[in-house]
């Protein structure tokens, strides 16, 4: 594909809207840690929220839900909407307890949380086992998509488009910190939308489309892998029953909470834990999480699925795209390489606005990553174990070292993988089992560190054994690996909790103190602490309330959807239906979250709480 010189000056002038603005954040940043890694702990609900949709909407993002849609249809995509249960819960039942636990990191929970050796044991190896290798796993994902949208547009080797986006990354995640990541993310997330929403635009009026009622009609008549309809939301469950257990009831009943997935852990954690804890207060915390949740699965996905369905008229089968591109590396050659080729329908002048905004997707996620994984190999590692009397600023100088070593480590396993859905299938089967026990820790004294080990190395180990057994030639399907995984580990942590070293009391009283978790899984720490029972009922969120907030918002991001989603199918009454669920969920869900944002046990916590050492 060739750019004209208008396509150029749109690139530049998105490029500059987007990075300017974060080179005045380097000497702020530059201060001491809680600002380079928390932003000073005083960012309003609003751009935490913005950042976080602007992290999960990667350059691989769109590639990934073409990959989904062209082998398994508009329902395959589930395997991720299930991961609304886990993102609403976050919203009703965590977010406050994590700003209230004044962390600078959500690794640094596990020091007031357990005690002993094995709670800095934990924080340690999880800041080398997410820090370094699940970081550096994402990371060579979103840039593995760089590439192949790097080849496509403009035949460029993966080694250029590395050496490109890794210098542009670099130099801004290493001088301006997260204040820089937060700023370039807000600017980054209305140039990514408007130049998604053109493609899809472009896409749906190509002659060989022929407009929303043409694709609909075009696609109707495709038939894909095993019988799958492309225009279905929900699965098949009569006549692909397999396809409708990986895609729709394993997401819904057990992936949601027994996997650990980035953006969409059980109980928050990592960016999303960083922009929590970063937010001015519990108000902030809880209103970010929320915004980022509707604006994550309402928002963004239909132009995405358009033109995957668009993909499928133009590109019906993988030869095509090759035909189409006969100078691109066969080896990227995969469904998810269908959105970058849908590129090449683009017009004079989008094509810079999609390049600009193709480049801010991959940035607004890499710079979180490389700033997320440095608190944790810097704050969480580097400082707590290893070297401790430093002042601020060479720890500063430490995170910007370890930007540019992960950026490093992430470009050579880039080379490691094929597609994107392989990528995300891998995440989710090391990180199964261990979703339960990051739920449960906050509302039940009992889980211990031990626990929180045992449940890594199992999820670990067995993904491995089952990775043997794939290359042996004994084919596990997807979900049942994932099963047998979840089965392995949630038996494994339950043995740790009941067996393993026990946390002493004065953590617990002092976490509870600390945190204010609530529910019966703390009545005899907080009877120890000397809590009556009429105080805790004063101070504690209304958890029958909390529950009519999570089902409400649920019900409010899942009908908006699929409303949507009606509606440009031309489906007009099924669309009204949706529209009137819509209506009275986002009621209540107003209602309920006045209520609990006017709760008497809605403080802020302190923005003076001293680091964990």
């Amino acid at each position: 594909m060739k750019l004209e010189l208008v396509d150029w000056i749109i690139v530049g002038v998105s490029l500059f809207i987007c990075f300017f603005p974060a080179l005045l954040f380097g000497k702020r940043a530059g201060k001491n840690t809680s600002e380079f890694f928390a932003s000073g702990r005083s960012v309003p609900w609003w751009l935490a929220g913005l950042s976080m949709v602007a992290t999960t909407f990667s350059s691989d993002t769109p590639n990934l839900v073409t990959d989904i849609v062209r082998r398994n249809g508009v329902a395959g995509n589930w395997v991720w909407w299930a991961f609304v249960l886990t993102g609403v819960s976050t919203v009703f039942f965590y977010a406050r307890l994590w700003r209230r636990s004044g962390v600078l990191t959500d690794l640094e929970f596990y020091e007031i949380r357990y005690s002993g050796k094995a709670a800095g044991f934990v924080r340690g190896f999880r800041a080398v086992y997410l820090g370094l290798f699940f970081n550096c796993m994402i990371m060579a994902t979103v840039n593995l998509a760089a590439c192949k949208i790097a080849g496509v547009l403009f035949g460029m080797d993966r080694w250029q488009t590395l050496l490109v986006v890794g210098v542009l990354n670099a130099t801004f995640a290493t001088h301006s910190g997260l204040w820089g990541v937060l700023v370039i993310d807000m600017i980054q997330f209305f140039i990514k939308m408007t130049a998604v929403f053109a493609a899809a635009y472009f896409a749906i009026h190509l002659p060989q489309v022929g407009g929303l009622s043409g694709m609909v009609e075009k696609v109707s008549a495709l038939t894909g892998p095993g019988g799958v309809n492309y225009l279905n939301i929900l699965p098949d469950f009569t006549n692909n029953w397999d396809l409708a257990v990986a895609v729709f009831i394993m997401p819904i009943a057990v992936q949601w909470w027994a996997v650990w997935y980035p953006g969409a852990e059980p109980g928050g954690g990592s960016y999303i834990a960083q922009r929590m804890l970063a937010s001015k207060s519990e108000k902030d915390s809880l209103g970010a999480v929320l915004f980022f949740n509707v604006a994550h699965y309402v928002l963004r996905p239909w132009p995405w699925i358009l033109v995957a369905l668009c993909s499928l008229i133009i590109y019906p089968q993988l030869s095509d795209i090759q035909q189409a591109f006969p100078h691109l590396d066969p080896g990227l050659i995969g469904h998810d390489i269908a959105y970058p080729a849908m590129l090449k329908f683009l017009p004079v002048g989008f094509i810079g606005l999609m390049v600009g905004g193709l480049i801010a997707a991959n940035s607004s996620t890499i710079l979180t990553h490389l700033n997320w994984g440095a608190s944790y190999l810097v704050h969480d590692f580097y400082r707590r174990f290893l070297s401790k009397d430093k002042d601020e600023k060479h720890y500063v100088a430490a995170g910007r070292v370890v930007t540019i070593l992960l950026f490093l480590a992430s470009s050579g396993m880039v080379y490691l993988l094929d597609t994107a859905k392989d990528a995300f299938d891998i995440i989710l089967q090391v990180g199964a089992g261990t979703g339960l026990l990051y739920l449960v820790r906050w509302f039940w004294w009992r889980i211990n560190a031990s626990a929180e080990v045992t449940a890594m190395v199992s999820s670990f180990l067995i993904s491995i054994a089952l990775l043997v057994l794939r290359k042996a030639g004994i084919d596990v399907s997807t979900h049942i690996a994932l099963l047998l995984t979840i089965a392995f580990t949630t038996v494994c942590w339950l043995v740790a909790v009941y067996f393993g070293p026990q946390t002493d009391r004065a953590t617990l009283i002092a976490f509870y103190k600390k945190v204010r978790p609530f529910g019966p899984g703390w009545a005899g720490i907080r009877r120890e602490a000397g809590v009556t029972e009429a105080e805790a009922r004063a101070t504690h969120e209304n958890i029958p309330l909390a529950l009519l907030g999570w089902a409400a918002g649920c019900a409010t991001i899942w009908s908006s959807l699929f409303t949507v989603g009606n509606f440009l199918y031309g489906r007009t009454e099924y669309a009204l239906a949706l529209l009137a669920v819509f209506v009275v969920a986002a009621t209540v869900l107003i209602l309920v979250i006045n209520k609990l944002w006017s709760a008497p046990s809605d403080r802020q916590a302190s923005p003076s709480a001293k680091p964990v050492e």
